[in-house]
């Protein structure tokens, strides 16, 4: 009786099993990238708010601390107005100051103004600024905080923390001035305070 000769290769169902497993084995691989692809993108829009945010308090501080004020002059009215968008504080603030100068500026003095504008459920906290010596109706503005919960400015008149102050009607500046902003942060509120001293209390 003739030996049967030994088949080479694979059956079908071998194959069919092996390309199952090497399926999911290249699912999982795919997944567990596109995962780290993913966390690696929300960490770096994280770190990308994070340098947002603190650039933005140390320019409110470097601003206020260096506000222009002149008791008759209307452009360097100091302004805070208290506001809330259901529930949510949104000041506005307006001041002039010394700031870097603007495009086509003359100077570097700046009138500036900061404001909260809606965004869905949240608020978008922008900055317009224009040079004191230009006659200019338009100013430049443009977004500076996203996805905000709340922007509260205080002044401290000396014994008491208040939501409004306006120079036009009490000419001197306060003697503080306190800003806190609150983001959502993996889900949950977290809020930022600085405090500046206006280094100018001109009458």
């Amino acid at each position: 009786m003739a030996a049967h000769k030994r088949r080479n290769g694979f059956t079908l169902l071998e194959l069919l099993v092996a390309l199952a497993i090497a399926s999911l084995i290249i699912v999982a691989a795919y997944g567990t990238f596109f995962s780290l692809n993913r966390a690696q993108q929300v960490a770096g829009n994280d770190m990308a708010q994070r340098r947002s945010q603190r650039a933005l308090l140390d320019l409110l501080r470097r601003e206020l601390s260096s506000i222009l004020f002149r008791a008759n002059d209307k452009q360097l009215r100091f302004l805070v107005e208290d506001r809330d968008v259901f529930g949510k504080p949104a000041s506005s603030l307006s001041f002039a100051s010394i700031a870097p100068p603007l495009e086509g500026a003359v100077s570097d003095q700046t009138v500036l103004r900061y404001q909260t504008l809606e965004s869905g459920e949240r608020l978008v906290l922008t900055r317009s600024a224009k040079d004191y010596f230009l006659d200019e109706k338009e100013r430049t503005t443009y977004p500076v905080l996203e996805e905000l919960d709340g922007f509260l400015v205080e002044c401290y008149d000396g014994s008491k923390w208040l939501k409004n102050w306006d120079t036009a009607l009490t000419p001197m500046l306060p003697k503080a001035i306190r800003i806190t902003f609150t983001i959502y942060d993996n889900g949950r509120a977290v809020s930022h305070r600085i405090t500046a001293t206006p280094k100018v209390t001109g009458q």
